[in-house]
């Protein structure tokens, strides 16, 4: 097993090529979610430590852009590969900071080396267009790195996400300062560390963490940052999109999510619950693209509702580094208390709650995969994002009203489906508003697939051919060939 001590040990800033305590006078506390120990301390970017990655993001630029694509990619490659040999490691590590079980890591480990591998095979394919002139002019348009890039990452995927982001810059020749979340910082640091042993140069890759606020405003602020991309919590998205707005930044948002799951009349109802436990309930529900809201056709919603009910409780909630545990804790007691709320606030408004639905006693922050079926419409739940291991269940009879109450929230990020009827898959496909949508099965975040979401659960697409939205840009350039 990992040693956490030794492994904390060594958290650190990453800056111009080198680890580095930084020049704060602050230190964060990550905690285990299983017990509410300390794993280590962090150190805190300061001011001084924010203008040096900013100044070592614009020299690494300089050397990244101009580096041979080819060379590029093989140096993805080479890191995806050393990731890939790492896995194990940083599976423990997720168990520890996040609380997600060990056993779950490298599937999540896996996705960070294939955005890497992704990214570096497009990178090859970043094709610019002729486009016709009069006789004697050339018309291009080259697509070119737009700059630096401030990252920002959240703690619920301290693999995939921070991966995900530093792929799509250096695939497209950016320099990049990310900011991982700080109650998670280990798995990301082991990223940098897989890709300066591929052969990163200095300067392209700078870790910072510290006051999400004050690194967040120096970032969008400076001139060198050319564009942000995060993902996080829809409040905070709104703030940063205002202050690029202020500053003319571009900007990838991807933000929360409250995934509806409509199961038609058609399908088999075990089959629909069977493969919905895992999805639902996986990190204890804390994934942006969780499944949440399911509706039932009512022929089939008890037999539905009775197997997923079975399946939570089959589940096994516990240590997440023991080799048998499906559901660790929630991150931190703030998380868990707040989906107890959103739970309790829909009983008491006339919900049933079928099992679960009560903090686990004893050390962690463990919260029981959680059913409710009979919700009312006053139920908050309905419309904010638990971000939890909580599945709502409800029945319908006709197929548009199940798909006008999907469509029932702010958000639009992912859905789900399961039919064997072209008609209703098509209807669905039409009518649910949504930026990923899958049919009996769930998936839509693999690095080939445009990941992102609509209304509030923000703009621009991650991954798929559009992986480089926002990391590249247009230049036209016109050049006669011969005189007039």
């Amino acid at each position: 097993m990992l040693d956490a001590t030794n492994r904390y040990s060594a958290l650190k800033l990453f800056i111009d090529g080198e680890w580095t305590d930084g020049t704060g006078d602050r230190a964060i506390a990550v905690e285990n979610p299983s017990t509410g120990e300390t794993l280590g301390d962090l150190p805190a970017a300061s001011a001084d430590d924010i203008r040096r990655a900013i100044a070592a993001a614009e020299a690494g630029f300089q050397v990244w852009r101009n580096t041979p694509v080819r060379e590029r990619a093989a140096l993805m490659h080479r890191a995806a590969g050393i990731i890939r040999s790492r896995a194990g490691e940083m599976a423990a590590l997720m168990a520890l900071e996040l609380g997600k079980p060990v056993k779950q890591g490298p599937a999540e480990i896996g996705r960070a080396a294939e955005h890497f591998e992704w990214h570096a095979e497009q990178a090859l394919r970043t094709f610019g267009e002729t486009i016709p002139a009069a006789p004697g002019i050339t018309n291009t348009a080259l697509r070119v790195p737009v700059g630096p890039v401030a990252a920002f990452t959240p703690w619920n995927g301290p693999g995939a996400s921070p991966a995900r982001k530093m792929a799509a810059a250096l695939g497209a020749g950016c320099s990049v300062v990310i900011k991982p979340a700080e109650e998670t910082p280990a798995t990301a640091i082991v990223l940098v560390e897989c890709l300066v042993e591929a052969g990163l140069p200095k300067g392209v890759v700078n870790m910072l963490f510290g006051d999400p606020a004050e690194i967040s405003a120096a970032l969008i602020a400076s001139r060198t940052i050319r564009m942000l991309t995060f993902t996080g919590s829809v409040p905070v998205g709104r703030h940063l999109a205002v202050e690029a707005g202020r500053h003319l930044k571009p900007c990838i948002l991807e933000l929360g999510g409250h995934s509806p799951v409509i199961v038609c009349e058609d399908a088999d109802p075990l089959a629909a619950a069977d493969a919905s436990i895992l999805p639902k309930f996986r990190n204890a529900g804390q994934i942006c693209i969780s499944p949440t809201r399911f509706f039932v056709h009512e022929t089939i919603a008890e037999a539905f509702t009775e197997r997923l009910i079975a399946g939570a409780e089959a589940l096994k909630l516990g240590d997440p580094l023991g080799a048998e545990t499906d559901v660790g804790p929630m991150i931190h007691a703030r998380r868990r208390d707040a989906v107890h709320t959103l739970v309790s606030q829909a009983v008491e408004a006339g919900a049933t709650l079928r099992t679960g639905g009560r903090p686990m006693e004893g050390d962690g922050y463990f919260y029981p995969p959680t059913v409710l079926t009979d919700l009312p419409d006053t139920a908050r739940i309905l419309t904010e994002e638990p971000f939890g291991p909580v599945a709502l269940v409800q029945s319908f009879s006709d197929l548009d009203d199940a798909i006008e109450r999907a469509n029932g929230t702010d958000y639009g990020l992912a859905a789900y489906a399961f039919t064997g009827s072209s008609e209703a898959a098509a209807r669905i496909t039409d009518g649910v508003e949504t930026g990923i949508l899958s049919i009996n099965h769930f998936g839509g975040a693999n690095p080939e697939i445009p990941f992102g979401g609509v209304k509030d659960s923000g703009y621009g697409r991650e991954g798929g051919s559009h992986c480089f939205d926002g990391y590249l840009v247009a230049k036209s350039v016109s050049h006669r060939t011969r005189a007039a």
